[in-house]
């Protein structure tokens, strides 16, 4: 065990811990951007600066690690100064425009400039302007990109699909899609996993929610929705609602009060697909169509464009059965828009789903050409 001192507090870690997994330790919170641990411990972004006692210059808390007999002092003027220059800089080339930011209240840059009091910035504002096709999934705005790297390691290490990179140098560096390509080029999964990891509104998920507004305002419009049951099981999480009070009930009639003409769950569907790709399963293993192999569901839009891109031998395993969200659609527009006498082109159908790779299901390449249309709006 290595003993050492932080914020004059005693502590003691095992070697090879870095200063702040020690901090955390004793419950002392060190400020960070970029830093994940076993993930992104590059000290990108020099927020976690702290000062040791016996240094000339701050350092990194992430990546320096902690020593015998070493005093670490978090919050000492030089380390405040220090941090707050720091964030400055990074601000210099940020879109501040939180207001119109999807993240605001949930931006880890906005939380650590208002923890640090920073109301003015004495660095000229330079901001970077990338090009991007804004009708994919996946937004980036690379205005508000702070460069922490943190979309890059987790999409290399964890889903090994390698979409992001470092692209220029010195203060032309930044981040795009890898290999020179476009977006829409990419083998993306749309797991969602570099929007959830960044620390500011640089990456998100293109928002749907003016169409519905616009379907729901047009009087030739039927507009039916179906809830999927992950945002019915978790979606009180968000306003801090108990289990008891966020039931599904109250997603419905909220619908039904902006306007929704039918509102259905998911789960209706879902038994379609398992009825569907069980009975095909039989089939393709009577006919030996599988030769020994397994058949692969295709509920999963994430998981069948990965696959499609990453291992496409395994695609003619596939089901060719649609996604429960689908199939909803397709019912929607078919038997259900003759049972209340409607046409297809007049069922706006709308999904309520917890995953980004949906959108792609819903507007991008599908999956077989027999499924022409689309059968979610």
């Amino acid at each position: 065990m290595v003993n050492l001192t932080i914020d004059n507090q005693p502590v003691s870690v095992k070697e090879g811990t870095a200063i702040i997994e020690a901090a955390a330790s004793v419950g002392i919170h060190i400020p960070r951007l970029c830093y994940w641990k076993d993930l992104n411990e590059i000290a990108a972004c020099r927020v976690c600066v702290v000062e040791i006692e016996g240094k000339e210059q701050l350092v990194t808390a992430c990546n320096n690690y902690v020593e015998e007999g070493m005093v670490v002092y978090t919050n000492s003027p030089r380390a405040r100064q220090g941090r707050r220059l720091n964030v400055q800089l990074i601000l210099s080339q940020h879109d501040c425009k939180c207001a119109t930011c999807v993240r605001s209240g949930d931006c880890s840059l906005q939380k650590l400039s208002n923890d640090l009091n920073i109301q003015d910035n004495c660095f000229e504002e330079r901001l970077e302007h990338q090009e991007w096709d804004r009708t994919f999934p996946l937004i980036r705005d690379s205005q508000k990109c702070i460069k922490c790297m943190r979309c890059v390691q987790v999409c290399d290490k964890i889903q090994g699909l390698n979409i992001w990179d470092l692209e220029g140098t010195g203060a032309r560096t930044t981040i795009h899609v890898s290999g020179g390509r476009t977006i829409r080029e990419a083998d993306c999964s749309l797991c969602g996993q570099c929007v959830t990891h960044c620390p500011t509104g640089a990456l998100r998920e293109r928002d749907d929610t003016e169409k519905l507004w616009r379907a729901l305002a047009d009087p030739t419009k039927t507009v039916v929705v179906q809830v999927a049951p992950a945002v019915r099981a978790a979606w009180g999480e968000g306003l801090g609602l108990t289990r008891e009070e966020a039931t599904i009930g109250k997603i419905f009639d909220a619908l039904k009060k902006m306007g929704a003409d039918y509102v259905f769950d998911t789960v209706f569907s879902a038994d379609l697909t398992i009825m569907e790709e069980a009975n095909e399963l039989l089939q393709r293993m009577a006919s030996g169509n599988l030769n020994g192999k397994p058949m692969f569901t295709s509920c999963c839009p994430g998981w069948v464009r990965f696959v499609k891109a990453e291992f496409p031998e395994f695609v003619p395993q596939l089901s060719t059965a649609k996604s429960p969200m689908q199939m909803f659609g397709s019912v929607m527009k078919s038997y259900f828009a003759q049972t209340i006498g409607k046409r297809a082109e007049d069922i706006f159908s709308v999904a309520v789903m917890p995953c980004m790779a949906k959108k792609g299901e819903a507007w991008m390449e599908l999956y077989y050409e027999e499924y022409a249309g689309h059968d979610t709006d």
